[in-house]
């Protein structure tokens, strides 16, 4: 009798251990969701470490009931599968950007226009604000968890861009729509791969480059390019996005998926102030490489944005010939624009540094 009530009192004490464990988190739950988030940055990268720090805590708020096998570097799918890859199930989430699947998002293109953005945490906020605004159809086939988008384009060359007439004969690396804005400046826009850039710089084949500050450090521009203008006034920016399986978000149950979407909020956030950290990061970089960094007068940056205006102007007349409005058309471009006032007041308002835009502070 003895031995029996030991036992029962043994086998009480621990359920009570087991589920004092439990309660405490101490013992995650078996995973109920298994999951592949993709990604093209390479691991070192700061969008990389964003996404790791996404999983983390995504499995820590959901005890161990999602677990997340992640794809850095390109490793399962390449930057412009992924979007493909999410859809099919090859992986449940991903992050990349628009261009690298051209037509897909001609909506979703009005955010790319040289429409003056002064960094990477105003453009991610109104990407984020455009897509909410207008759920464009063609993000019907994926659960968007948050957009996002680089800091503007600027100029680094190995010759000194001053001002407007100096961009006559100069050959500069940008794909797309971001080559149709160098055109129109008067260069000659080149589709030379990112990785190529370096050495195609450094051999004169091309003058320089179209891309963000944060590239003079990541891609070390600032090692062939002697000059940056700071043309944030027309710089494009490349819009990012973090999109899951609809299918797979959708088998969520209520409270999981109550966890994503505050999560997203957040991450969100974490990604838009990132932007502006790698463009200073770049910068620094640059300065310590001896690169000249010029600023465009009010007067000048006027001529930069009228010799532009063209390339908005054939947005217009191409989304028409897709079937649109010329007034829904405008309608979203104005609303880009008065997102892009909004934020950069509020850029300004809450002390958020970047180093392009009217808050700049370089010395």
């Amino acid at each position: 009798m003895q031995q029996k009530r030991a036992f029962v009192i043994a086998l009480i004490l621990g359920l009570v251990s087991c589920f004092t464990f439990l309660s405490t988190g101490t013992v995650s739950a078996k995973p109920e969701f298994k999951l592949k988030f993709v990604n093209y940055f390479p691991p070192p990268s700061f969008h990389s470490k964003i996404c790791e720090e996404f999983i983390a805590e995504l499995e820590k708020r959901t005890n161990g009931r999602i677990k997340v096998q992640y794809f850095a570097g390109g490793s399962l799918l390449k930057g412009p599968g992924i979007y493909k890859g999410v859809v099919s199930g090859i992986a449940d989430i991903g992050l990349s950007h628009i261009e690298y699947t051209p037509g897909r998002f001609p909506i979703t293109g009005t955010c790319e226009l040289p429409l003056g953005y002064p960094s990477g945490w105003v453009s991610t906020q109104v990407a984020n604000d455009f897509y909410n605004n207008f759920r464009p159809k063609e993000w019907n086939k994926v659960h968007v968890l948050w957009m996002s988008a680089c800091g503007p384009n600027i100029i680094i060359s190995k010759k000194p861009v001053r001002n407007l007439e100096d961009m006559k004969g100069l050959t500069i690396r940008a794909p797309g729509i971001v080559g149709n804005t160098i055109k129109a400046l008067g260069a000659t826009p080149a589709p030379t791969p990112i990785m190529e850039v370096y050495d195609a710089i450094s051999k004169g084949v091309i003058d320089g480059v179209n891309t963000p500050f944060e590239t003079l450090k990541t891609f070390r521009f600032a090692e062939v390019a002697k000059y940056t203008t700071a043309s944030w006034q027309v710089g494009n920016v490349y819009a990012f996005y973090v999109v899951m399986n609809k299918d797979r978000y959708k088998k969520l149950p209520p409270d999981l998926k109550a966890i994503f979407d505050k999560l997203c909020g957040e991450f969100k956030e974490k990604m838009a102030l990132m932007w502006n950290i790698i463009d200073f990061r770049g910068e620094e970089f640059a300065k310590k490489k001896g690169v000249e960094i010029i600023d465009l007068s009010p007067e000048e940056a006027a001529k930069w944005r009228k010799a532009t205006v063209p390339v908005i102007e054939n947005y217009v007349k191409m989304m028409v010939g897709k079937g649109h409005s010329e007034k829904e058309v405008r309608g979203w471009i104005k609303f880009v624009r008065d997102r892009i006032d909004y934020w950069t007041a509020k850029q300004i308002q809450l002390g958020i540094k970047s180093p392009t835009g009217p808050e700049a502070m370089r010395p």
